[in-house]
């Protein structure tokens, strides 16, 4: 199975509107299987290790029937970067047609902060805010930074990562005088084993994300073993990624949530087309358009290379 998907491997390069954690180009690598194309785009710094669960999400999506799906159209968030222009947030914004609900990348400036969600909130009055602060405050500065913008921004719908630790996510819950609930992703997706964690009284909402945790089977064991609500979300992957994202969404009987999986309106270019219209992205699979996209033969061996120092891991 394998040595035939390396033989069909093609890696793309795709353009980010914006500086988004530190990428202007998201370099992608593109399998083709008998279920069709799939994703393996860990990013540059991962360790092989850390790219195992991306290695065998591909291997799913490229070889494994999709699951039961009950919708047939997934409402999506619009997820806004780390920007302090008010013309380049607006710009964003409107590139999530329909959509209600944001998710907005906060931690380095407290008052830059703030100022990202009041010209969402202007933008779209009635919009539902979430922040992610991927684990960068410390409990003191949580406290501080969420009554801050509770205060002048009102309620949000929750907090993502807010500090890094479970143990901090505990002490945070017990010091926070505002309304919160704690979403958590990187104290999952990043444990050496998901299971092994104890989430009880420190989070609220569970983030899946198809790929790095391994792919839809084993996204459903984690939130089977949990039990708590759940949000799907992406990693800036191409609209190949994405659409297995979309089927992780369509297959879970109750998704209270928007869905994290808007992320391709980020990319500058892509390798399909998923539309959002009227809030939603329709669950499809995708045909991945090459031409103009393709990395240099040297970033071709530098993936190949990758990815068998990531098989050699996973054994």
């Amino acid at each position: 199975m394998l040595p035939e998907l390396l033989e069909s491997m093609r890696v793309i390069a795709l353009p980010t509107k914006t500086n988004f954690r530190g990428v202007t180009s998201r370099e992608i690598a593109l399998f083709k299987g008998a279920n069709g194309w799939a994703e393996f785009s860990p990013f540059l710094e991962y360790s092989p290790a850390e790219c195992v669960p991306w290695l065998q999400s591909m291997i799913a999506a490229a070889t494994q029937a999709p699951p039961k799906m009950y919708r047939e159209k997934i409402k999506v968030n619009g997820t806004i970067p780390e920007l302090n222009d008010a013309a380049e947030i607006e710009e964003i914004v409107q590139s999530f047609p329909g959509v209600s609900t944001f998710k907005v990348k906060v931690g380095a400036d407290l008052t830059a902060d703030i100022t990202r969600l009041k010209v969402i909130r202007r933008l779209v009055p009635e919009s539902k805010l979430r922040v992610d602060v991927n684990g960068s405050w410390s409990v003191a500065t949580a406290v501080e930074n969420l009554t801050a913008i509770y205060d002048e921004v009102g309620p949000l719908e929750y907090v993502e990562q807010p500090c890094a630790t479970i143990d901090e996510l505990y002490k945070l819950k017990e010091m926070i005088k505002t309304p919160l609930l704690i979403a958590a992703d990187e104290v999952i997706r990043k444990a050496y084993d998901p299971f092994a964690v104890n989430l009880q009284g420190a989070v609220d909402i569970l983030v899946l994300k198809v790929a790095p945790l391994g792919g839809i089977e084993r996204a459903h064991q984690i939130a089977d073993h949990f039990q708590l609500p759940i949000v799907i979300s992406s990693a800036l992957e191409s609209a190949v990624g994405i659409s297995y994202g979309l089927k992780l969404a369509a297959s879970f009987k109750d998704l209270t949530f928007d869905s994290g999986l808007g992320t391709g309106s980020l990319l500058s270019q892509d390798v399909a087309n998923l539309p959002i219209i009227d809030g939603a992205i329709t669950v499809a699979d995708v045909e991945p358009q090459f031409e103009a996209f393709e990395v240099s033969p040297e970033r071709q061996q530098w993936w190949k290379n990758r990815l068998l120092q990531t098989i050699e891991k996973s054994r």
